[in-house]
This record gives C-alpha cells, structure tokens and sequence, in this order.
C-alpha cells in the first residue's frame, strides 16, 4: 500500500517586528499628519481661550497683556475724587503697565507724576508734609494721579479726550490745541492733536479704559 504524501498545513506568514509596529501605529507620515491635526486643534482652543477670555488660560493671558494691581486703592481714590476706576486703571495702564518706574524727564511711579505736577497737587491739596519720594508709594502715588485726573475732568468740562490728553502733554499745548479747533465740540483727536505720541496716548487710555470696564468689573467696584 502506498503511503500518501503528508498534508501540509499553510502557515500565516507573520510581518517582521518594524512592519509590525508600524502597522498598528500608521505610517511615520501618517502619524505627522494626525499630531500637526491635534497641535492645530490645542492652539485653536487656546487662541478663542485667549481672546474670548474663557478659562485658566485666558485668565492667565489677560493678567500679562492687561494686569491690574492695587485694585483696592483705585476703587477708593475712585469713589472719593468721583471718577471712573476704569478710567485710573486705563491711565496707570498707558504710563506705566502697573510698574513702578523714574522716566528720563523724572516721572515717578504708577501713574507717573513729574515732579512738577506734584508740587501742584501738593499745593492744591494742602500736602504739606509732601516729599518727591513719596511717589514710590502706590497709595500717595494714585492718590495724587486721581487728583490731577479729577482737576482735568474738571478743568475741561468733563472731556474725557481733553483731560487724558492734558494728562500726557500737559494744559498749556492741549488749550493751544483747543483754541487752534475753535472750542471742545469742534475737537477730534486725529485732526487736532499734532503730536503722534499724544494721539496714540489717548486714543490707548480710552481704549484700554473700556477692556478694564469688560474684564474687571468686579475688582473696580463697576
């Protein structure tokens, strides 16, 4: 009797370890594409964060790109001049990004005060016991800031524009400009302030002014 070939089993062909990997993970380039995807996806939502304010991240972003310190005194200098906290926030902002600081003409402080307009504040407010060295202090140095913005509200019958602008280049150069324009209602800010630095001043401090009423509501008593 004749013996029958022995039957042979088909074996699966198995793929070397690499192909193996690979064949579960995708290809390299595949898996390029899928990681810039999820690198895109994490920095879209990390830009509407950003930009809408939302969440820890957009905290985070808003306290670098608008900080706001010493909220507890701009509320009170707020309430006993009678001006808008946004608006002392907006000013420190614009002078100083909330960093205590001496500028080249001798500027001091938060809110910037030149040793000359001290002076008069000091005068005008019966601060006696006043010295340059006292605009170190956040309290005397916001006090005194609120002061003068108050005085140029007043100065300027209430002109936002005109007081903000009076607080970068100083009264005389902003009544010279108003007399140039032919009275308050006849000013606009891009037409009749000269200086480029004042122009961008304002139009900055009006600007941020609104950002610290949308975003600080709560911290300046709004």
């Amino acid at each position: 009797m004749a013996q029958s070939a022995p039957t042979r089993i088909p074996q699966r062909r198995t793929a070397p370890a690499g192909r193996r990997a690979r064949s579960r993970g995708g290809s390299p380039g595949r898996r390029r594409r899928i990681a810039a995807v999820l690198l895109a996806a994490a920095l879209g939502a990390a830009a509407a964060s950003a930009i809408t304010g939302l969440g820890p991240l957009g905290d985070a972003v808003r306290k670098i790109t608008l900080p706001l310190n010493h909220e507890d005194i701009i509320r009170q200098q707020a309430r006993e001049k009678g001006i808008d906290p946004a608006l002392i926030a907006a000013v420190i902002y614009e002078e100083s990004k909330f960093r205590d600081q001496t500028s080249h003409a001798g500027a001091r402080g938060l809110m910037q005060i030149t040793p000359a307009t001290a002076r008069f504040i000091a005068r005008d407010s019966g601060g006696t016991k006043f010295t340059q060295e006292d605009l170190a202090t956040p309290q005397i140095n916001i006090s005194y800031g609120a002061y003068y913005l108050r005085y140029l509200l007043r100065r300027y019958n209430g002109s936002e524009t005109l007081a903000v602008a009076a607080y970068n280049a100083g009264e005389t150069e902003v009544n010279h400009w108003l007399a140039r324009a032919g009275g308050t209602d006849s000013f606009h800010v891009e037409e009749d302030i000269p200086f480029p630095e004042t122009r961008k001043y304002v139009e900055g401090v009006l600007d941020h002014r609104g950002q610290y009423r949308e975003h600080y509501a709560d911290e300046l008593g709004l």
